[in-house]
């Protein structure tokens, strides 16, 4: 009896199967995967900006080296200034050993309070001729009796009288720098009282210029922004 053989079947060969390995976590926009990561160890502030940290550095080493000044401003109470429409600057008393810094000032000072619009101002020139007639100067008390007739011959109703306190240079470190010290007052030719008076003082010091290398105010910017900053205490 024959055997009849099977037919023959296909062996088949499954392929060894390969680990397939989880992608990691992707840092998407937000950062998720890394923030999943970071919560298990804890809260981790976000990174500053090495230009943020040299801002408030610098904003704090400015704010430490401010230091409050003395400063007083008068004004007679009661006094309506409006009444008062032009001056006349004259010449200022110099306390420094810059012969020419009380001239340049009293002349930066006509044109601060013209600029600002606060009152008229009298040509210098014309001022320098009423003070020769009345043979006033430097040395001479302005009693009531001379304001009167200054005012009469220029025709004002106020005299700005300046002293300028000191005009220098000085230096920190490697660090040269320009201040200033004024004083101003307004006084009604009428009655020679005194109306308004400020004294103050400014530095072309920064410490911004000094990190940053950058030249400092020169004496007219100084004196330039110290006569804005007096001149703006006239009420009006």
């Amino acid at each position: 009896m024959d055997h009849q053989q099977p037919p023959n079947r296909p062996i088949l060969i499954q392929p060894p199967r390969r680990c397939r390995l989880q992608p990691a976590v992707a840092d998407d926009a937000g950062g998720q995967g890394q923030q999943d990561r970071q919560g298990r160890r804890g809260h981790v502030l976000p990174a500053v900006p090495l230009q943020l940290i040299m801002l408030a550095l610098l904003l704090f080493l400015s704010g430490c080296s401010i230091k409050d000044q003395a400063r007083t401003v008068y004004i007679r109470e009661g006094v309506d200034l409006t009444y008062i429409n032009k001056v006349a600057v004259l010449p200022f008393t110099n306390n420094t050993k810059d012969e020419f810094s009380a001239q340049r000032i009293r002349d930066i000072t006509s044109t601060q309070i013209l600029a600002m619009g606060i009152f008229d101002v009298v040509n210098r020139g014309v001022v320098d001729n009423a003070l020769r007639e009345l043979a006033i100067d430097e040395d001479t008390p302005l009693d009531r009796q001379l304001t009167k007739k200054l005012g009469q011959r220029l025709g004002v109703q106020g005299l700005i009288l300046g002293t300028v306190n000191d005009v220098g240079e000085a230096r920190r470190g490697s660090f040269n720098y320009t201040q200033v010290s004024l004083t101003l007052e307004l006084i009604d030719t009428d009655s020679a009282l005194v109306l308004w008076r400020d004294s103050d003082h400014l530095s072309g010091y920064s410490l911004t210029d000094r990190l940053f290398g950058l030249d400092p105010l020169d004496r007219f910017q100084v004196t330039l922004e110290l006569l804005q900053k007096i001149l703006a205490t006239i009420p009006r």
